[in-house]
């Protein structure tokens, strides 16, 4: 959560801009660690181009007079055990703030993602759409690795979020713009003070969020969550972003109003992605399907030739992690280095990434004396001056973890391709690249490969070095000594901090058919709208609604059957009901097979039922050959009992 309002806006765009200023830190201010940093351009060593990692702990005198005259020698726990104490501290900093049993942040309604406990200089008490769609699509990268007790607060964010959608604010209201609007008090009403908006990132980062929950609902057979409670909300994000997509919109930083990056990437995202589940549950999104090309052919417009320039306005040099968080953002594990994308191992997006970290080599103290090939303290941009323009956590983690996602994908492919535009960033780790494709077998290939690990984990030690020992992660540290300044117990730092290590472990998400769509060869502006509507289904099944409800007339019954069939073959369901056909095929009901699996050959469809109906019904399959086969046996039998929900979920197998 980097970004929020956490900028200083000129007058010319807003008035009412946050204080600038250092925030006074009650933890270890980090004077025994500054010496350190000097020690990282060591962490690599050349012998004969081949990069060789130390791990041990060390005790080495300060090197340089930029630090501190206080540093003093210390031991440096090695990044692995560090991280292992780290991120059940992260965890718990996410969870701390987030209500509305967060520790740290009393009044925040249920299932809100609040920024920082921290209320004066800055004031971060609020909950910011960008950062609490980023934080709770990492908690369900981590429910997906099998922290099971986190989908309650998933739940809890989406029903929220179903409720801030309807919450009229200076943006507008749900269907006139107000979804672009920033940030909310944490008892989920309007903020209506002077701010940096719209912010049109957020509702495509919402979208990926609750995108990621549904394609897990549906691998589980529980279609019903996803059509009944989630995708209205999804479908009010997307008609947003094809509607606006062209239009100017704050920065992440929330600080100029222009053209961004990261927000035309993560916008494309939302939109290829928003359509594929669309499809699979049988609805269509053909606004996502129009605007999804021209959003993509925008986005190469970002592209200089060296490097990306992450605002079209602003008068800045536009290197900043803006990009370096877009890349780590956009990554399909299945779309390669392409670089149309700017995914994280592309030409484009490795050069991009040593140009912005680059542009912080001289401007902080903390970074003085380090050789070219060391990681450093990554800021925002360099011409940064809120709060003093000081390097974030978040912006390091960002760092390290694009060349996680990069090293993961050459070791996919078996092979690394340098490009006369990559390659400035091998020719600094690795001093015998050249233009030209190393496959794995080559010792090139390997040095290379340990050569970027060692440097992504370089990044991640920088923020190591100026980490208090209690763990707990600001937004910022000093550009001259470290020192953790603004604001406390950043949530995005925590969830920043949590992405990362996972990339270091291998754990990448899942794709999201990123090169699924072509650019036209011209680019033109373009809008679409699509369906809004106020998203009233938040009751989760099996779990107690807070309000009592009456029982809807109408059930809307996902029947899921597993049923292993032959390619070409379809699956149908036939009954007793007009709803099912009457029992003739003609009228009957297909089954989608979007989650079958050879393990799991689920077939499913929805049908809305007059609650109270009592049929049979039957699956039939309807061969590649055009002939139907029923199962065998009597017929099922069902009767439809309302809920809250207005949806129900059968389960069958045809054995």
């Amino acid at each position: 959560m980097a970004q929020d309002g956490k900028g200083e806006l000129t007058s010319a765009q807003m008035s009412g801009a946050p204080e600038v200023g250092s925030l006074p830190h009650s933890t270890n201010r980090m004077s025994v660690r500054f010496w350190t940093l000097s020690m990282i351009a060591l962490s690599t060593v050349v012998l004969s181009n081949t990069f060789i990692m130390h791990y041990h702990r060390f005790v080495i005198p300060l090197l340089t007079s930029s630090f501190t005259a206080h540093a003093q020698q210390q031991d440096v726990q090695p990044l692995s055990s560090w991280l292992a104490t780290e991120t059940p501290i992260a965890l718990q900093g996410i969870l701390d703030n987030t209500g509305a049993s967060g520790s740290k942040v009393p009044g925040a309604r249920q299932g809100i993602v609040v920024a920082s406990p921290s209320t004066v200089n800055p004031n971060y008490f609020y909950t910011w759409t960008r950062d609490a769609a980023l934080t709770i699509k990492c908690l369900i990268d981590q429910f997906l690795t099998g922290q099971s007790q986190l989908e309650p607060l998933i739940q809890d964010y989406i029903s929220a979020q179903a409720h801030l959608q309807t919450v009229s604010n200076p943006s507008g209201s749900l269907c006139t713009g107000g979804l672009a609007e920033p940030k909310f008090y944490v008892n989920e009403t309007a903020f209506t003070g002077p701010w940096g908006r719209p912010q049109r990132d957020g509702p495509a980062l919402r979208a990926t969020a609750l995108i990621a929950y549904s394609r897990y609902l549906l691998e589980k057979a529980n279609a019903s969550s996803v059509q009944n409670i989630i995708w209205p909300i999804v479908q009010n994000d997307l008609s947003y972003v094809s509607q606006y997509w062209n239009s100017s919109t704050f920065d992440l930083w929330e600080e100029i109003d222009s053209s961004s990056f990261f927000t035309t990437a993560v916008q494309y995202r939302a939109l290829v992605e928003g359509s594929a589940l669309a499809r699979s549950i049988g609805q269509t999104c053909s606004h996502c399907d129009s605007q999804a090309p021209l959003v993509l052919c925008f986005l190469q417009s970002y592209w200089t030739g060296s490097y990306i320039r992450s605002n079209t306005g602003g008068g800045r040099s536009g290197k900043d992690a803006n990009a370096l968080l877009a890349s780590i953002h956009i990554f399909d594990p299945n779309a390669g280095c392409d670089s149309t994308t700017f995914q994280p191992c592309s030409d484009r997006a490795l050069a991009n990434h040593k140009v912005v970290t680059d542009s912080f080599r001289e401007i902080y103290a903390i970074n003085q004396g380090l050789a070219q090939t060391a990681a450093v303290a990554v800021g925002r941009y360099p011409e940064d001056v809120y709060q003093g323009g000081n390097p974030w956590y978040l912006s390091n983690f960002a760092a390290a973890e694009q060349l996680y996602d990069a090293v993961w994908q050459w070791k996919q492919q078996q092979y690394i391709t340098i490009t006369s535009t990559s390659l400035p960033f091998f020719a600094a780790l690795y001093s015998a690249a050249s233009v030209g494709t190393y496959n794995s077998a080559s010792s090139s290939y390997t040095a290379i490969v340990n050569a970027v690990l060692t440097y992504a984990d370089g990044y991640m030690t920088v923020a190591q070095l100026y980490t208090p020992s209690n763990g707990s992660l600001a937004e910022q540290f000093s550009r001259s000594d470290g020192t953790p300044l603004s604001a406390v117990d950043l949530t995005w730092s925590y969830a920043a901090l949590l992405t990362a290590t996972n990339a270091r472990a291998g754990k990448v998400p899942e794709t999201w058919n990123a090169s699924s769509v072509q650019a036209p060869g011209t680019c033109t502006a373009g809008s679409a709208t699509g369906p809004c509507a106020v998203a009233t289904n938040t009751a989760w099944p099996g779990r107690a609604s807070n309000t009592p409800c009456a029982t809807p007339t109408m059930t809307v019954i996902t029947f899921n059957e597993l049923k292993t069939t032959s390619f070409g073959d379809s699956v149908y369901i036939s009954g007793s009901i007009a709803q099912l056909g009457d029992w003739d095929v003609t009228g009957s009901s297909a089954l989608q097979a979007y989650a079958y699996s050879q393990d799991h050959p689920l077939w499913s469809g929805a049908v809305q039922i007059p609650t109270g109906t009592s049929f049979e019904y039957k699956y039939f399959v309807k061969t590649s050959t055009g002939s139907i086969v029923w199962e065998s046996g009597p017929n099922r039998k069902l009767t439809v009992v309302g809920n809250c929900n207005g949806s129900v979920d059968q389960n069958d197998t045809w054995s």
